[in-house]
């Protein structure tokens, strides 16, 4: 009967199997399926994770070559589960022929939180007998225990409790009212978790403890602001309207858009993954990356203080970017001509579930792709540009992290990313200096001083798999004012350094020299410049991680050491601090630094390599920053060098154009043409103005 079941998850009503594309993410039915398979021989666990197992990269490269005539690689899906006494147990499930491939015992390891896990943790801390105590001493009668809230966090790692024990620590907080923002409201000490027993087993208390803040509330949603100062009357509205449609399409979760292809995949872990992203370059299919995501971040916080060491959250690795997925909005989290695509997953018991809109797909105008005017005779060439974006939200318990892949004309992808949310907040006594480890943001609400770092994982496939990877500095030349090389001292280029071995192969960003990074095909020239075909990152944001070496959050979070790693491909590898995250210890360090040092001669010249790139940004808080906080962006970008043999969107048709000689004959000229609607917004249209703009659109 369960083969049977089985059988039908997988099957169309018509009877048909579903053939999927090896990079879909597995389906409702398809985790129904493998939770079936595992709870036919393991009905003692609960489940962490069931998420689509990637085909190895070689086999997936033949299939894409040859769909046709190479056999369509196996669904196979990656299940993580917990027994009792927090066994961790890892397996992989062929959906195909409906049977385990592997199943092992993890010893020493606890996989992330899930939503599920983290609100638990409320209702136990509420009934517990010692934080009601706790509750009382800083000024919260028992009766009010309703009003007390928790932020549940992994505990990141505790000398005092190990690996071996799945715990959280919570920190809390106080609501005087149900809509009132719990973080004014900090409380000074820290229950901390077991998940298996359902228990508080420990709570940290500060030596100096810090009473309920009575400070009137700060809200921020709309009821409270009405109250308060009533909204802005001077905001028109903006609609942005797609009458004929989007110019993109999207065949299963292969889209394309103008002359890109790319898969959109999306697991619990990473959120979107974006494969097999192609450039038809005049008619020839180009490869530029085979898989591009964000792999995981880290937020160390600054206070020394225990217990806020533990306090750097690996969102993704701990949490789940997909987990944490918002379902999302038209109007409010996209504007335009949406496609949503939904994301499922599974629950503790095993059962599918669906976040609805999960990821967001639209076009925006994104100004002026390029422009040129002639001085002489007023001859204008002007060109608006569009972009597509790809996009999902997260929220990490206080924070929100918006993530847009972008897509542009020029062959340039970007990944932007804004932070907005609400600070994490802790207790401040009436007197106590919050600096220098933090700011007070509102009267007796300290935020600390925190960085948000994130890994980028790049696997470039420029013309092929073949790459290596340069480190590019623009440097001023050896040679010395007044030599014959260099006589009047105005000389630089740019110094790229070849990135040899993975012993090599990490560096540092430096603004000084204007760092960038190219991943080139050292085998494929470009005609015209006659250097290698190279997709370059630009990014700008890099602070370097602030913890010092052998701190806790150095050890963890070893992907944060250095602005760039370079690794040889390897199918293993995909997760930069290791498969699982909480409660390790990083001694070893796990992820890219023991994979470096496993094999630290690894050649990198002209191997199928991955690129891993760490940025994001120091925040100090302010008092701007609360009650909740302004999107803050910051983006990185990857741009075709030497990849075209000319600008590649020069037929995108322009919004205006004129030529010289049109421009001598009367007939052009972009001088005195009027915007009628532009001219409405100071007051009126002046006579004889058309509103029109001839030629533009």
């Amino acid at each position: 009967m369960v083969l049977e079941r089985l059988q039908q998850m997988s099957s169309h009503l018509s009877g048909k199997a579903v053939e999927h594309h090896p990079f879909d993410p597995l389906t409702k039915d398809e985790i129904a399926k493998a939770v079936a398979i595992v709870r036919e021989s393991y009905n003692d666990v609960f489940f962490n994770a069931v998420t689509l197992y990637e085909p190895p990269k070689a086999e997936m490269l033949r299939w894409v070559e040859n769909t046709e005539g190479v056999k369509r690689p196996k669904r196979i899906a990656d299940v993580v589960t917990i027994g009792r006494g927090s066994k961790v147990y890892d397996g992989l499930v062929d959906l195909d022929e409906g049977k385990i491939l592997s199943w092992e015992l993890t010893e020493g390891v606890q996989p992330l939180i899930t939503m599920e896990d983290l609100q638990n943790v409320e209702s136990v801390v509420r009934k517990d007998p010692e934080v009601i105590k706790q509750c009382g001493i800083v000024g919260i009668p028992p009766e009010d225990m309703l009003k007390v809230y928790c932020d549940p966090w992994t505990i990141g790692y505790d000398e005092r409790f190990g690996s071996k024990v799945r715990l959280q620590q919570a920190l809390m907080y106080y609501r005087p009212h149900p809509d009132d923002c719990q973080y004014t409201y900090p409380l000074d000490f820290c229950p901390i978790y077991n998940a298996d027993t359902q228990k508080i087993i420990h709570i940290d208390v500060p030596k100096v403890r810090r009473q309920l803040n009575k400070a009137k509330p700060i809200n921020y949603h709309a009821e409270a602001i009405k109250k308060e100062t009533g909204f802005r009357k001077d905001i028109k509205p903006l609609n942005i309207t797609q009458p004929d449609g989007v110019s993109f399409s999207i065949d299963g979760r292969t889209l394309k858009w103008q002359n890109w292809s790319v898969h959109i995949g999306f697991n619990y872990r990473e959120g979107i993954v974006l494969s097999n992203i192609t450039y038809n370059d005049k008619g020839t299919i180009r490869p530029t990356f085979w898989r591009i995501s964000l792999a995981e971040m880290v937020v160390p916080y600054g206070n020394p203080e225990r217990p806020h060491q533990r306090k750097h959250a690996f969102d993704l690795g701990e949490y789940g970017g997909g987990y944490m997925t918002n379902s999302l909005a038209l109007g409010c989290d996209c504007k335009g001509a949406i496609h949503y695509l939904d994301a499922d997953f599974v629950n503790r018991a095993g059962e599918p579930t669906t976040i609805k809109n999960a990821i967001c797909i639209h076009e925006e105008d994104a100004g002026v792709l390029f422009k040129h005017t002639d001085f002489r005779d007023e001859s204008t060439t002007v060109t608006r540009a569009r972009k597509l974006l790809i996009s999902h939200i997260f929220t990490a318990a206080n924070y929100e992290y918006c993530v847009y892949w972008i897509f542009h004309q020029d062959g340039t992808i970007q990944l932007e990313i804004k932070l907005t949310g609400i600070l994490n907040t802790y207790a401040l006594a009436p007197g106590e200096a919050a600096a220098p480890w933090g700011t007070e943001v509102y009267p007796g609400v300290n935020a600390h001083n925190h960085q948000h770092l994130f890994c980028l994982r790049l696997d470039p496939n420029v013309d092929g798999p073949a790459n290596t990877v340069f480190v590019a500095d623009a440097v001023a030349a050896d040679a010395p004012v007044g030599s014959e090389e260099n006589f009047y001292g105005n000389a630089f280029y740019a110094r790229k350094t070849k990135v040899e071995t993975m012993g090599a192969g990490m560096s540092d960003y430096d603004g000084q020299l204007s760092r960038t990074w190219e991943m080139a095909n050292t085998g494929k020239l470009n005609p015209f410049s006659k250097k290698p075909v190279s997709y370059k990152l630009v990014s700008r944001e890099v602070p370097p991680l602030l913890p010092k070496e052998g701190s806790l959050v150095w050890k963890r979070a070893g992907f944060a050491r250095h602005a760039v790693h370079v690794t040889k491909y390897d199918d293993a590898q995909l997760h930069p601090a290791g498969r699982h995250v909480p409660q390790t210890s990083g001694s070893p360090s796990q992820g890219l630094p023991a994979w470096i040092a496993a094999a630290p001669s690894t050649p990198l010249d002209q191997e199928d390599v991955v690129l891993w790139h760490t940025f994001g940004l120091t925040h100090f808080p302010s008092p701007e920053d609360f009650p909740v906080m302004p999107a803050e962006p910051m983006t990185v970008l990857l741009r075709p060098r030497n990849f075209f043999t000319s600008n590649p969107c020069m037929d995108v048709p322009p919004s205006y154009s004129s030529t010289p000689s049109q421009v001598a004959a009367g007939k052009g000229g972009i001088r005195g043409v009027v915007d009628g609607l532009s001219r409405l917004a100071f007051g009126g249209r002046e006579k004889g103005g058309s509103g029109e703009c001839g030629g533009c659109s």
